[in-house]
């Protein structure tokens, strides 16, 4: 099994995945992060524990799977910064749900294995979120070799995989605000119409 890690984007998401990989036997190697203050408190749940970076600094030579999971329009630009360094074909995956491995282009050109892994749950803090995994689905798209170690990674992480073709990620996103965004939409409309009822809304 794979087992280096190294995260660039150390946020709610980010860090759940940290912690969570961590557990399941991962090494988590970097946080790669702006500011290291916001890392310091996930890297205290970590064993061992991480190195905290900047993205000037890392040095992704001893890690096997690098995620991106920064803001989507910070992706292109990590992924572009990360070609400089990278000499080793590393599996690179975002986890942007509205954005196709296509964005990481830079690094398949030079010989990394690239993909994107998106989590159908919801993720406001990082330490909670951690807990989250368990039975989720999780979007996968990307090169074939980059859908194997995605699955096998969602199979340790205790979720549900599923992989769509990435011309149809947009589709996928659409769908997904869809199913959720919409649906709370509806239960608001619902509930103010009970309460025009009288029905109280708690």
């Amino acid at each position: 099994m794979m087992q280096k890690i190294s995260i660039v984007g150390v946020g709610r998401l980010g860090g759940a995945l940290a912690i969570s990989l961590a557990k399941k036997g991962y090494q988590i190697e970097c946080l790669v992060v702006r500011k290291k203050e916001s890392a310091k408190k996930i890297a205290e749940f970590i064993k061992p524990k991480p190195k905290i970076v900047s993205l000037r600094d890392f040095s992704p030579a001893s890690s096997e799977i690098i995620f991106i999971t920064t803001q989507d329009y910070e992706i292109e630009n990590a992924a572009e910064a990360l070609a400089k360094k990278s000499s080793n074909k590393l599996f690179v995956f975002h986890t942007s749900g509205s954005l196709s491995s296509e964005i990481l282009y830079k690094l398949k050109q030079i010989g990394c294995v690239v993909g994107s892994i998106h989590p159908l749950v919801s993720i406001s803090e990082a330490f909670l979120g951690a807990e989250r995994f368990r039975g989720a689905f999780f979007c996968v798209e990307g090169e074939q070799k980059a859908v194997e170690i995605a699955k096998k990674i969602i199979d340790d992480l205790e979720g549900n995989f599923f992989s769509i073709e990435t011309k149809y990620k947009t589709l996928y996103h659409a769908s997904a605000v869809t199913a959720s965004g919409h649906f709370v939409a509806l239960i608001d409309v619902a509930l103010e119409m009970f309460s025009k009822c009288g029905v109280d809304k708690n």
